[in-house]
Parts: structure tokens; sequence; C-alpha cells
């Protein structure tokens, strides 16, 4: 979520998966995906850069969870997949049968 203000000065925080867009006219107004509008101090260049802000700081927490559960236990995990199995080369092609010169259905 990205924190915004009001034109009242009232601070609002906005769910920014929900925004629509964001339009000049000529105050700044967030069109969400519900239709309700909302009229905010912010330029729409401020708007644009919170959410980018916003969407890295998930990321990077998002990449260092991943880091994290690999470090801790990626190898561990991995051993134990390797023994039970889950991890399995492909399959080995079975030999060909060989028929005889009438071939495989040929009486």
């Amino acid at each position: 979520m990205i924190q915004l203000t009001r034109l009242n000065n009232l601070g609002l925080l906005v769910n920014c998966d929900l925004i629509k867009f964001v339009e000049t006219a000529p105050d700044t107004v967030l069109t969400l995906v519900s239709g309700e509008k909302i009229v905010v101090r912010e330029s729409p260049e401020e708007v644009l850069a919170k959410i980018i802000r916003f969407r890295r700081t998930v990321f990077a927490q998002d990449a260092g969870d991943r880091q994290t559960a690999q470090t801790e236990g990626g190898s561990a995990n991995a051993e134990s997949a390797r023994d039970s199995g889950e991890l399995r080369k492909a399959p080995e092609q079975a030999p060909l049968q060989q028929h005889g010169e009438r071939g495989p259905n040929r009486g």
C-alpha cells in the first residue's frame, strides 16, 4: 500500500494493485478498478514513484525470503528430495522389441 494525501490534508493508504489509472484533471485523480475515484495532492509522477518504491521493497523482501529459504534448507531439501525419489532422471528408453520379418501384428 502507498500513503497519499487527500485535498483536505488527511492521509490515506491506497492498495496500488487496485489503481486502474491516474490522471490530472487539474488535480490528480486515481480511478480504482471498482470505479471509485480518489482525488489526491500528489502529482501523477509522485504517485508512480511511490508505487515503484513500494513494489521494489515487496520484490526485494520476496527475493530475500527465497534466498533465506535456499540458504537455510536448500541443500537439505535437495538431499531429502533426491533420497525420496522426487528428483528423478529421465526414464531410460526401453529397448526396441525386434519382430520377425512379418512385423508385430502380421500373422
